[in-house]
């Protein structure tokens, strides 16, 4: 029996761009670290800083991750990621059984074709963290802190990062994929703190504990002074101090003497700060509603660019999502296969037979009728390398090709086509208003193997990372 037969049966204050931290132009700074000859590092929109080869296709590693049944993925110095074009499904995510045969076989490729390995010259050395791992085939692979590394077969130019994210897609979560992830150089921060990826930028936290609070700035502060003095302020504002032998690791950081003796980190010249009744990050939520309180705004080391003017923000019973011009909520649709090499299945240049069973019982034109597109204005050119204008076939859900009829020009994000939801017709289920998010988590398991997710740019409710 074939796979695809089976398949078919962010209202608070908004936290907009304008509120960022960092200057839209800032980067992010990083730790200088040994590399092999053709390895560089690159600056992304999305991902911050990422390890790239010596075209600039940035570099991914696929950790090993238990799933409902079983594991995926790659173990210390070992790859899984071969030349096999697999047929069947492993069966790791119930209710589907492994030996299912998998869709669209004559056009499906081997994990390497669409993952290629980094591979290593027969005289190249260990460096660093960089080690060498063997491959079936007998070449050698690169590897870094024990993760081989792949290219992304969908990365059209240096710095894209269509491939993976190093967002926090809750790691933990068995009903998740053994997904791909961008590998970079750490973040150049002095001890005890790190960089998170949000859909907003690269947010700077807290690293001492494992709760990670998202660091905020004020506006009242300079370089050298605080106006967080009252005990009210500091009933909601906690300032980060420096131990005794703390020292900046570069120019973007310094200190502050708060008080005789007390001394506040300083990052781009404001004092840093807690909100101490945010909610903690626990590996796979956040909260940033200190950037409710007028005057403080959360730091981020580098924004993302800001979606097209056609889009816009808009407010929701569980935060913020993007919407289009109407106010009806925009979502993504995700997907990794369940064959044991978990490939990737929401691509337009990959197989459509797991989101057409999904949105519309494998009939296209019922698909567009429950997701519509988000349609591109006439004139419309890409703002960015994330938000980009792409011609598409909505029949085949693929890109359009010349001659291609009825193709139409749509607003993609990371090549991901973006969709609103009409649902079917009354009293079925649609978003009706503006604000509504009926398809959130609309597939399996909630949309974590296959589904779509709003598109969110703050969600309080959930606690989810976009």
């Amino acid at each position: 029996m074939r796979l695809q037969t089976l398949l078919v049966t962010a209202a608070l204050m908004p936290l907009g761009w304008q509120c960022l931290a960092a200057s839209p132009r800032a980067t992010e700074d990083y730790v200088r670290v040994p590399m092999p000859a053709g390895v560089q590092v690159i600056n992304t929109e999305l991902e911050g800083n990422v390890f790239a080869d010596a075209n600039g296709h940035t570099l991914y590693n696929w950790p090993l991750k238990p799933m409902r049944v079983g594991e995926a993925g790659d173990p210390a110095n070992k790859t899984n990621c071969t030349n096999q074009v697999l047929r069947e499904e492993g069966g790791h995510m119930s209710p589907y059984p492994p030996g299912l045969l998998l869709p669209d076989l004559d056009t499906r490729l081997s994990c390497a074709q669409m993952w290629p390995p980094l591979l290593a010259d027969k005289d190249a050395k260990p460096v660093g963290n960089w080690t060498i791992v063997a491959r079936d085939d007998g070449t050698r692979q690169w590897a870094y802190a024990q993760q081989p590394l792949y290219t992304f077969k969908y990365d059209r130019m240096p710095g894209d990062t269509i491939g993976g994210t190093k967002r926090d897609m809750k790691p933990g979560v068995s009903a998740r994929p053994a997904v791909r992830n961008p590998v970079g150089p750490p973040p150049n921060t002095p001890p005890g703190f790190d960089v998170l990826s949000t859909v907003n930028g690269r947010l700077l936290v807290g690293a001492n504990t494992a709760l990670r609070p998202a660091l905020y700035t004020f506006d009242k502060d300079t370089a050298t002074k605080t106006a967080c003095t009252s005990e009210d302020c500091l009933r909601e504002w906690k300032p980060v101090l420096a131990p005794e032998l703390a020292r900046p690791t570069s120019k973007e950081w310094a200190l502050m003497e708060r008080s005789p003796g007390v001394r506040q980190w300083v990052f781009r010249g404001k004092p840093l700060y807690t909100h101490i009744p945010d909610l903690p990050f626990r590996g796979h939520g956040m909260s940033l509603d200190g950037s409710d309180v007028p005057g403080w705004r959360p730091v981020y080391t580098q924004t993302t660019p800001e979606p097209p003017g056609e889009l816009k923000r808009q407010a929701t019973i569980g935060g913020d999502v993007l919407a289009d011009g109407r106010g009806r909520t925009i979502y993504i649709y995700f997907c990794q296969d369940d064959a044991d090499d978990q490939l990737t299945c929401d691509h337009p240049e990959t197989s459509q037979v797991t989101r057409l069973a999904l949105c519309g019982a494998g009939d296209a034109a019922r698909c567009l009728k429950r997701f519509p597109l988000v349609l591109a204005s006439a004139g419309a050119q890409s703002t960015s390398r994330a938000w980009s204008v792409r011609d598409y076939n909505p029949m085949t859900g693929r890109f359009a090709q010349p001659g291609d009829k009825g193709a139409v020009r749509i607003w993609t994000y990371r090549d991901r086509p973006l969709y609103t939801f009409d649902g079917d017709p009354p009293p079925k289920v649609g978003d009706r208003e503006p604000g509504d998010v009926e398809a959130d988590g609309l597939g399996q398991w909630h949309g974590q193997r296959d589904g779509y997710f709003a598109f969110w740019l703050r969600d309080d409710f959930y606690g989810r990372n976009n």
